[in-house]
């Protein structure tokens, strides 16, 4: 497993160059580059400079990989820069990123996702599973229906679209249209930090997701108890609740080349896990009482460990300014550190969140 990093997250990345950001993902000790999209790169799909940016990472020992955007029809509105390169048409600009990313980067495992975080809404609602005006079984339609019409162009060009465990998806949800579309086409980009928002816990998501999982956004998070149920803090790996040993074990056994990319962000964003209450329950009919009271477990146990010193309060550790370079590396420490654990003579994957510790 390679351990790299997210380029459109990685620290000044607005101000620096693709180039330029592999460079310094290099410096960092980084082993690849997980660029968002493929606009990232090159707003205008320019295949030359995508290609210069493929010699680049090749030239540097780096991986290589890149996205399209998001395939629900109702965030399509989200990203105007798409049906612009589609001349008015949202599918089309769409395939040309698809064909972009092949004949340009000759990258196939591509980033998807269903729809932006909004961090301007109140509670809930920031998360598109709660939007009154397009209830999230109709979403769920609809981005299989825009994913079928992608599908017979990512099967030529031999791509997988990899869905994100974003914020509003459950892990139940990914696996699904992964199987509905085809697993030949489709793939998972599993973010760690997310499935707890949905009232996943990570071990349990990863192994529901592992078999497909081809792209990663790592990194932990801090949980705290609230009137609703809980919060999920961001964190670097190795600080929060994740049992790594468990869930990267889970992943390897079914990908033992799968690249690991550290996705940072910052403390401030305490997103609501209403497992107290009914009317977020009655939006997950998947939702699992065992994994719902192992995140209670592991939120009361962080509390534990804060009280006795072990780890920094919730409330101190959102008031730390961020470094987002800091947290790429004590990130990749802690994940190069587990790794080391598991391929160790007679280790298993089956240590407690405690243990991992």
């Amino acid at each position: 497993m390679k351990i790299g990093v997210d380029g459109r997250k990685i620290p000044g990345a607005a101000d620096r160059t693709p180039l330029e950001i592999l460079g310094y993902a290099r410096d960092l000790g980084m082993e690849g580059v997980y660029f968002r999209t493929v606009l990232d790169i090159s707003p205008t799909l320019d295949l030359g400079v995508l290609r210069e940016v493929r010699r680049e990472a090749d030239t540097l020992g780096l991986y290589l990989q890149m996205g399209l955007g998001k395939v629900n029809p109702y965030a399509a509105a989200e990203a105007p820069e798409i049906r612009r390169l589609g001349e008015g048409d949202y599918t089309r600009g769409m395939l040309r990123m698809l064909q972009a990313c092949r004949e340009g980067a000759d990258c196939g495992e591509l980033w998807v996702a269903c729809c932006n975080y909004k961090a301007d809404l109140p509670g809930y609602y920031a998360i598109d599973r709660f939007r009154t005006d397009a209830p999230w079984a109709d979403q769920l339609v609809a981005i299989e229906k825009f994913l079928g019409l992608l599908a017979p162009a990512a099967r030529d060009l031999d791509c997988h679209l990899n869905m994100e465990t974003h914020e509003e998806i459950t892990t139940t949800e990914v696996v699904r249209l992964v199987e509905s579309i085809g697993p030949d086409v489709m793939g998972i980009t599993f973010d760690t930090a997310n499935v707890m928002v949905r009232g996943e816990e990570p071990v349990a998501a990863a192994r529901r997701v592992a078999p497909y999982v081809r792209a990663t956004h790592l990194r932990d998070s801090i949980l705290q108890r609230t009137g609703v149920g809980l919060t999920r803090t961001f964190s670097p790996c190795g600080l929060g609740v994740i049992d790594w040993a468990g869930l990267l074990g889970a992943l390897l056994e079914h990908a033992p080349d799968l690249d690991a990319s550290i996705e940072p962000a910052g403390p401030t964003l305490a997103i609501p896990i209403g497992i107290a209450d009914e009317s977020w329950r009655a939006l997950h009919p998947d939702l699992v009482e065992d994994e719902v009271t192992e995140l209670v477990r592991l939120a009361d146990d962080y509390a534990r460990r804060s009280a006795d010193g072990a780890v920094p309060s919730v409330e101190d550790f959102r008031a730390t300014p961020f470094d987002g370079e800091d947290f790429v590396l004590r990130s990749a420490e802690h994940l190069r550190e587990t790794l080391a654990t598991l391929q160790a003579p007679g280790a298993t994957a089956g240590t407690t969140a405690g243990e991992n510790r």
